[in-house]
């Protein structure tokens, strides 16, 4: 080895995303989600292992991301905003990961304000100052920036360990065409959507290389573009000149910040088994535990001490709860690809025998309203499964199809089993099955479903896939979809996988879902699960389909002068904006905003950031709009219409289903897990509730000729069931007189009610349910930290129910791991005991309100599954229940049948909890009808 000092430097933060798109989801012993955890450190064993076998390094330190916002968003807010939040199933696994670095001893390295990227730049040049030669360990594009390989000096070159290739100048210029020194020019041109770093419109890779190469740098392309030939590229790059220099702003690394840790302090030394071990068994990491008791350790030959190898032994030994029914190897080389209907009777009379088949679809789209149905596996006990394709074969009208059974034979024999009331269906998230076979006439009834099983047993513990399930539940790694479909440009469609790959995975996930059917049967009624499982949750499944296939029409062209109106808005308030600051600049910039509002105009308060740039978040501009600022008003304005035009009003035209003329939004059953309903494409919960914009936007959802909209809302239900809960006289009483609760609340607050103190009250009524603390009720109130906690106090005082019960609540949660709400839905908080205070408190904020707006959810879930054959009961078929937002119903009726409608859903609605529940305030449901949600909300 070379006496010479080598510094490796991790990007750890594109490990994390790598290692959680590379294994299934896992959960530890603890029931918390470890599978990128589990990922990064075997990622971690292998580079410490491949770096010991060869000629390593002297130095190492792996760098993380402290947060998603750095002094780039102050330069620009837009800076990475559309990049999506991280998966819900990730965020608990970073401060775990934290952990496993420094279980392996090794540095680890953040600092808030800066990004990976710049403590990596930072790191870079000081140790080329000193001398050494540096390896970064990424394959990010941005990086390739700090390349250099001169002549006699320190080296910084690149590895991806995913190709194993080491990347110097030649690889840079094999992907950019020029030299590092001009890659953040090319960028600059090119932007960057993922980061949505603006650059130039209409410019791409091979264009900003092209220009590169000919002008020779950035500043030299704007500067010799107005003596272009006449071009819409020659107009994009003098339009978007500022852009591009806020670009080049943008992907410049910062190569001074401050190092955490001194150059010296990064020095490889041996790795310690022992805390590798123990972080090892903590997790339930048994491979890599397995060799480390071998002697196989990452950087070289492990030793560990003798009580550590007892607790390993007895972690082994330990029985694990509840017993699995004995089941057969998953051997997927055993299932059957039926290709004829001797075959397929066969199959259907062994299901009809066992009285009980898993069934799963393989459509050609996720869209189970007009995906079209490709394949059906079948199961029949562990072990038998069985894929029956349906609609395999090429694009091209000439490609040759394979032998299966035609569909309308298929379809004919399997929807008499579907519906075979003697003979359960077992399926996993069944709900888009049932929408896929519906497309045929095919019902499925009765059925029994494990995710919504797995659901009612462990929300909150773990996510409820069928892959994660199968890893936890049957220690099985199941195919992924790109195991048999490829990624990228080669991926193919279901339909074009060969039988042989397709029976695999197909009657593998039949296969999977039986057994783990057998095993949660067994949990329900062992752990309480059985009662919101079948008296809740399983009816959802078939009425949400229907909900989801009936979809709601809404009006295009509306959308599209809505979206006009809105950029016109826009527009005039972007040029008073203009005409309040004498210029004009680029609201958008937050860079140069602040420096209107607070060089330019000498606004006083404002406050800079670590890069020296003003703040000009929403508090800020919300001070100065109370200080009476125009300009910060117009700002708040212009800001949230880009946002509402953006998010609602341009996007729910591209939704509107082609095929069907209506937007179906999809539902998931097990998206919250305090069991309300969550909604994507469109996700109608971020709609604006009480605004007028939002108003405009339920305006757009439309009734069909001759039919009216009808909204039905739980008025203040999560009021009411903390005054039931809690046991609140005061609220009881309020409610039982039908009285205004918030007015209730001043006059106990107050002792009095006007405009003013009823708006508070109704604040602290809401926040007070969520755990709210003093200092963000005194941002709520814009109060003092003080005067919030004298608010809080006095409630408390007024209302002891509500203390004892947030007290109490707080107390079980601690002492069981869970919540419950009034039907036993199980809400578990693995982290209520964390040693971080930031998870522990926000476990304990969402434990407080979890039996409260649980409880809402099972109320309308169980009036959503009774209201069909009311309504039918009625003589109101042709009614349709078409959304569920919160705790509002949306339905769809033929003008004449409103009135009586009405009466039906509501009854449904307030009498929801029998008989399995009385409650001891009356539940109240508001009504409105129109010919658009706006009109009947």
């Amino acid at each position: 080895m070379s006496d010479k000092n080598h510094l490796y430097l991790v990007d750890g933060s594109s490990y994390i995303f790598r290692a959680y798109h590379r294994l299934p989801p896992l959960t530890n012993p603890n029931g918390v989600p470890v599978g990128a955890v589990y990922g990064y450190t075997t990622m971690l064993w292998k580079l410490a292992k491949d770096l010991h076998d060869a000629d390593g390094p002297t130095h190492l330190a792996v760098i993380l991301d402290h947060s998603s916002q750095s002094f780039r968003n102050e330069i620009y807010d837009q800076y990475k905003a559309n990049r999506p939040d991280p998966p819900e199933d990730l965020v608990p696994q970073f401060p775990l990961i934290r952990d496993a670095t420094r279980a392996f001893s090794l540095p680890c390295i953040e600092t808030e304000g800066f990004e990976a990227d710049d403590l990596i730049a930072s790191y870079t040049e000081a140790a080329v100052a000193a001398g050494w030669d540096v390896t970064i360990v990424s394959s990010d594009k941005d990086l390739m920036q700090l390349v250099r390989e001169p002549e006699g000096g320190p080296q910084v070159d690149m590895l991806d360990t995913m190709k194993s290739v080491r990347m110097g100048v030649e690889a840079v210029h094999e992907k950019f065409g020029v030299g590092p020194e001009l890659v953040g020019d090319i960028l600059a041109l090119m932007g960057d959507s993922v980061d949505n770093v603006p650059g130039v419109r209409g410019v791409g890779p091979k264009t900003a290389t092209k220009l590169i190469v000919e002008y020779g740098d950035l500043e030299k392309v704007l500067a010799g573009a107005e003596t272009m030939k006449k071009s819409k590229l020659r107009d994009n790059l003098i339009e978007h000149a500022e852009m591009a220099r806020l670009s080049r702003i943008l992907v410049d690394l910062k190569r001074d910040c401050p190092l955490p840790d001194p150059l010296d302090a990064l020095k490889l030394a041996a790795i310690p088994p022992a805390p590798l071990k123990a972080f090892l068994d903590e997790h339930g990491f048994r491979s890599l535990s397995a060799k480390l008791d071998s002697g196989v350790a990452p950087g070289g030959p492990a030793t560990l001490p003798r009580d550590a190898k007892a607790a390993a032994a007895a972690l082994d030994a330990a029985p694990s709860t509840p017993s699995l029914p004995p089941m057969p190897a998953i051997d997927r080389a055993a299932y059957e690809c039926v290709t004829s209907l001797d075959a397929l009777d066969r199959w259907i009379a062994e299901a009809r025998a066992a009285h009980v088949v898993a069934i799963d679809t393989e459509t050609a789209s996720l869209d189970s309203v007009t995906g079209e149905l490709v394949g059906v596996s079948l199961a029949t006990a562990p072990g038998r499964a069985c894929y029956i394709p349906l609609g395999h074969g090429g694009t091209d009208m000439f490609a040759e199809r394979p032998e299966q059974i035609a569909m309308t034979d298929a379809i004919a024999r399997l929807g008499a089993l579907f519906a075979d009331d003697a003979v359960l269906k077992v399926g996993h998230n069944l709900k888009y099955d049932i929408g896929v076979l519906a497309q045929h006439g095919l019902t499925i009834a009765p059925y029994d479903d494990s995710l919504l099983m797995s659901f009612a047993l462990d929300a909150g513990k773990h996510g409820h896939g069928l892959d994660e399930l199968a890893k936890l539940h049957l220690d099985h790694v199941c195919l992924s979809f790109k195991d048999v479909c490829g990624t990228g440009k080669s991926q193919i469609s279901f339909a074009e996988v060969p039988l042989p790959r397709a029976t695999e995975y197909a009657a593998e996930d039949a296969d999977v879902a039986l057994r783990l059917w057998r095993l949660l049967k067994l949990r329900l009624p062992l752990e309480g699960g059985t009662r919101i499982y079948e008296m809740v949750d399983r009816p959802l499944a078939a009425l949400v389909e229907t909900m989801e296939r009936a979809g709601i029409m809404v009006n295009r062209d509306y959308l599209a002068k809505l979206s006009a109106d809105f950029a016109g808005e826009m527009q005039r308030i972007e040029a008073d904006i203009h005409a309040e600051a004498g210029q004009p600049f680029t609201i958008g910039s937050p860079k140069q905003l602040g420096e209107i509002l607070f060089d330019k105009m000498g606004l006083k308060g404002g406050r800079k950031g670590k890069s020296g740039v003003w703040s000009t978040d929403q508090n800020e501009l919300e001070r100065l709009e109370r200080d009476g600022v125009p300009i910060a008003r117009k700002v708040l304005e212009w800001r949230q219409l880009a946002k509402l035009k953006s998010t609602y009003t341009d996007a729910l035209q591209q939704q509107i289903n082609a095929k069907t003329g209506r937007v179906h939004t999809s539902y998931s059953l097990v998206g919250a897990q305090t069991g309300r309903l969550s909604s994507t494409d469109p996700n109608l919960q971020n709609i604006p509730i009480r605004s007028e914009v939002g108003r405009q936007i339920r305006d757009a959802f439309i009734a069909a000729p001759g039919h009216m909209l009808l909204a039905a809302d739980y008025s203040q239900i999560e009021l009411r069931l903390a005054a039931h809960m809690a046991d609140v006289p005061e609220l009881k009483a309020a409610f039982a007189k039908g009285e205004d609760i918030h007015a209730a609340t001043a006059i106990e607050l107050f002792g009095e009610v006007n405009r003013d103190t009823r708006a508070k009250a109704k604040t602290v009524n809401f926040s007070i349910l969520y755990g709210i603390s003093r200092w963000g009720l005194a941002g709520r109130l814009e109060v003092t930290p003080d005067e919030a906690q004298a608010l809080i106090s006095r409630y408390f005082e007024r209302f002891p129910g509500i203390s004892n019960y947030i007290t109490e609540t707080l107390e079980r949660v601690r002492e069981r791991g869970y919540t419950e709400t009034l039907f036993g839905r199980k809400t578990w908080f693995p982290r209520i005991k964390s040693p971080n205070q930031t998870e522990r408190q926000g476990s304990e904020r969402a434990a407080i309100n979890a039996p409260i707006q649980g409880t809402s959810a099972d109320l309308i879930k169980r009036a959503m599954a009774r209201m069909p054959g009311a309504l039918a009961a009625a003589g109101l078929g042709e009614v349709k229940m078409l959304l569920q937002v919160h705790d509002e119903l949306v339905f769809e009726a033929p003008e004449e049948k409103i009135a009586a409608a009405s009466d039906v859903i509501r009854g449904v609605m307030m009498n929801a909890g029998q008989p399995l529940l009385d409650l001891s305030v009356p539940l109240d449901v508001e009504i409105g009808t129109g010919p658009s949600w706006g009109e009947a909300h």
